[in-house]
């Protein structure tokens, strides 16, 4: 998330949490699709990681060097935490740089026509960053989780509401901290027609996740060895707090809706409540409390809309629902996974017989087999089974779907070339059954003789 809201209007009423989820409906022609993603930085000299700071010794700049220098060349407007430059914004609506605890950078994409306007995006971002991480020997690991540093080694971004998070994560999970110093993940949102529609993509959506993760598994590699683990970012959301992550069994449950998400996300816990400047620690806390003007820690204050949005950004399930739907699943990967990841989503998501042929895969799912599947793809991947067939199996399945559905989108670039295009390594991926953090495995095993150091050469952007 780029920036947590101050917006001061107040709610008085649950029916008001529901509508502000209802506005979020789109019109069916012009739906639109947009892209997160987060990578780690490190000096290039020693494969350190960057402090927001820098270090003297490597010329000082640090994460807030990065931030200044795009801040001046592209001339977007700063975001600011108790004075910190802590991320960036395009005013004219093009997107934003944000922070995550150990200082990965995120990139918010705006919300585009097509993947090709994604890969657009994602090509002036990395050019804008080109410069400074020359001038500064920065570069960016495309992995899911950063492979050598241990976790007190990891730099602290200097932002309110994570010093409230990771007051609040060792005791709701063993891992919480894990997740937010050392983990990076890519995000496609999606929007959605009505409240049926909605329903029917967050229900395909979930029932794809533990797929995705198989694909996308792209971080075997935890303080300088493998990890055990295809996705270890994957396997750190299972001991992360379990009131706000998971794969949402309500969904499937009938009378699912915006009321029914709205009572979920009131039972999750609350971080803080943002006030002017300033993150108030209310962690525990119930929005409920908040909602009546009861809450112990902030005595008469009531909830504003400002509140609801930024609580709805502190719940973590493999989707999640704003006034858009957010795909959580996936490991951050090189660049074409990045795009892959919005083209599979959008082609699965936005083009009818598609979604209705991939729910015909997956609608026999129970919740049991769907909570099976999450948890073994972060081991074992595309070996993961269920019912007999494996997740490579429904792979193959899922492919031809999503490539028809991008075929029949028919969103061309200028050289009258379709989104399919973006899906080729996921294609191969699903032909040899070998995903990415099995390929960076065997280098481990092989050319890189054992150590995680020339990730930092070949694992970059």
């Amino acid at each position: 998330m780029a920036r947590d809201l101050n917006d001061e209007q107040v709610i008085s009423s649950r029916d008001e949490l529901v509508g502000w989820l209802e506005d979020g409906c789109k019109p069916e022609g012009p739906f639109r699709i947009g892209t997160e993603h987060e990578k780690i930085p490190f000096y290039r000299a020693d494969c350190s990681p960057l402090p927001y700071d820098g270090r003297p010794e490597l010329g000082g700049a640090g994460v807030r060097a990065l931030l200044e220098g795009l801040q001046a060349a592209s001339g977007w407007e700063p975001i600011e935490d108790a004075g910190a430059l802590i991320g960036l914004y395009d005013p004219a609506g093009g997107g934003a740089i944000s922070l995550e605890p150990g200082g990965q950078f995120e990139l918010s994409g705006a919300p585009l026509d097509d993947v090709h306007q994604t890969r657009a995006e994602l090509d002036a971002h990395f050019a804008a960053l080109a410069p400074f991480c020359e001038r500064f020997g920065v570069d960016f690991l495309d992995l899911g989780m950063s492979p050598l540093w241990r976790r007190e080694e990891t730099p602290v971004m200097p932002k309110q509401r994570y010093r409230i998070m990771a007051r609040y994560m060792p005791s709701v999970g063993g891992l919480g901290l894990d997740m937010m110093f050392r983990t990076s993940t890519v995000q496609t949102n999606l929007d959605f027609a009505s409240e049926a529609d909605m329903v029917a993509k967050m229900r395909l959506a979930l029932s794809l996740q533990p797929l995705f993760t198989a694909l996308f598994a792209n971080s075997p590699f935890t303080d300088g060895k493998p990890n055990g683990f295809l996705s270890m970012r994957s396997q750190i959301w299972t001991d992360t707090d379990p009131d706000r992550t998971g794969m949402l069994p309500f969904v499937f449950e009938p009378g699912m809706g915006f009321e029914r998400y709205v009572d979920y996300a009131l039972d999750v816990p609350m971080y803080f409540v943002k006030r002017g400047d300033v993150y108030h620690d209310v962690a525990g806390a119930s929005f409920r409390d908040l909602l009546a003007g009861k809450l112990p820690q902030l005595p008469g204050e009531f909830a504003t809309i400002s509140d609801w949005a930024n609580h709805l950004s502190t719940i973590f399930p493999e989707v999640r629902l704003k006034r858009y739907m957010e795909m959580r699943g996936a490991d951050v990967g090189p660049r074409a996974h990045i795009l892959a990841f919005t083209a599979l989503c959008g082609g699965l998501c936005y083009d009818r017989e598609a979604s209705a042929a991939a729910w015909d895969l997956v609608k026999d799912f129970s919740a049991q087999d769907r909570d099976d599947l999450r948890k073994a793809a972060p081991r074992t991947g595309l070996a993961a089974k269920i019912r007999g067939r494996s997740l490579l199996d429904l792979a193959r399945d899922i492919m031809p779907l999503a490539r028809a559905g991008l075929e029949r989108r028919m969103r061309l670039d200028q050289h009258g070339r379709d989104e399919t295009q973006y899906l080729a390594v996921l294609e191969e991926i699903a032909a040899t059954g070998e995903n990415l953090a099995q390929k960076r495995l065997a280098l481990y095993h092989g050319a890189w003789k054992e150590s995680v150091l020339p990730a930092f050469r070949e694992c970059i952007y």
